[in-house]
């Protein structure tokens, strides 16, 4: 298990969540293949068994909930939602998991699916017949169901990649810096709307970010405004007194400062309030053309968890591997068969 940051009080501990994300297969290829209740004849209880492991490890611990929904982001977005973040480096190869931008993904993410993956073929039937990919896109519907999320069916079927490199996150995930032109270019290269990009950035509330990912806006913002004038003036010094300029690397701050461990629409109202840690939430309000969005879902929660089912929905088709010449159900999730 990796070591986890530290938190200065009064933050929550939990994981670290600059979940910014994007893709790199054909969003639909294979996505008509995927459908509800896709192991009923073949391991019908394995929903329930996922469930029990993510409900057992989230009662070990909340960053359960942020590492799970982190690194199915992270996978989904490079090389499409097919388990190969989660493998290993070996020989000459180096993975997704040991690129510079997935080091701080947490092992508790990992965790959970390997020992999901190992209740599951604890049962002979289910043995070797539920792919690593399914059953991190079923921990992740779970784990945003115990934080008080929606639960939604998941759509299953998939397969595990066949490869897995650090070359190929290069590029592929964006930046907390980035503007909502970036922001929509990159989703909508993957058949995702600057709503379901909108929706999905939501995920941050139940997320952390080091201090080096947003040291800019508190104090080397620009030489008129060393301090970004779009943060909330005491959030700003509250976030400074949390990260001052030479600080512990390992220091983590919550990106939701109200209500950290709960998947909520809070995410919104703190953006109404300039509490958006990175510059890539506060856009999602300070740009007009997705401000009435971000309005639209600060006052209406069940609007904004209708839009985030349907955007996770579509995240979980993108790059899906359905044929065996491109994909395999792996014995061990860590490793190629």
């Amino acid at each position: 298990m990796e070591r986890r940051p530290h938190f200065p009080q009064p933050f929550c501990p939990m994981i670290t969540y600059s979940f910014f994300f994007v893709f790199f297969l054909f969003p639909f290829m294979a996505s008509a293949q995927l459908r509800q209740n896709y192991y009923a004849n073949i391991c019908p209880n394995v929903e329930n068994i996922v469930r029990g492991v993510v409900r057992t490890k989230f009662q070990q611990t909340f960053v359960t909930v942020p590492a799970t929904v982190r690194l199915f982001f992270h996978d989904c977005f490079v090389e499409g939602c097919d388990a190969s973040v989660i493998v290993a480096s070996s020989g000459t190869n180096t993975a997704e998991k040991d690129h510079p931008d997935n080091l701080s993904l947490a092992g508790d993410g990992f965790d959970t699916v390997i020992k999901a993956k190992a209740a599951v073929d604890a049962v002979p039937a289910c043995r070797n017949r539920v792919s690593c990919a399914d059953i991190l896109a079923m921990a992740t519907r779970d784990a945003i169901a115990l934080a008080g999320g929606p639960s939604y069916a998941v759509e299953l079927g998939r397969l595990d990649g066949l490869r897995s490199t650090a070359a190929s996150v290069n590029g592929k995930l964006p930046q907390p810096n980035f503007n909502l032109v970036q922001l929509n270019s990159m989703f909508a290269s993957h058949g995702l709307s600057q709503t379901d990009m909108i929706a999905l950035s939501a995920a941050h509330t139940v997320g952390f970010s080091h201090c080096g990912k947003f040291a800019n806006r508190i104090y080397n913002f620009s030489r008129q405004n060393p301090v970004d004038p779009t943060l909330n003036r005491a959030y700003a010094a509250q976030l400074q007194s949390m990260c001052p300029r030479v600080v512990d690397p390992t220091i983590a701050i919550n990106m939701d400062p109200n209500t950290p461990n709960t998947f909520d629409n809070a995410y919104f109202q703190n953006l109404q309030r300039g509490q958006g840690l990175f510059t890539s939430d506060q856009v999602l309000f300070n740009d007009p053309r997705s401000r009435p969005t971000v309005n639209t879902w600060a006052a209406n929660s069940p609007a904004f968890q209708k839009a985030f089912v349907a955007a996770i929905t579509k995240l979980g088709r993108v790059g899906v591997k359905t044929s065996s010449s491109t994909g395999n159900i792996r014995r061990d999730c860590g490793a190629f068969n």
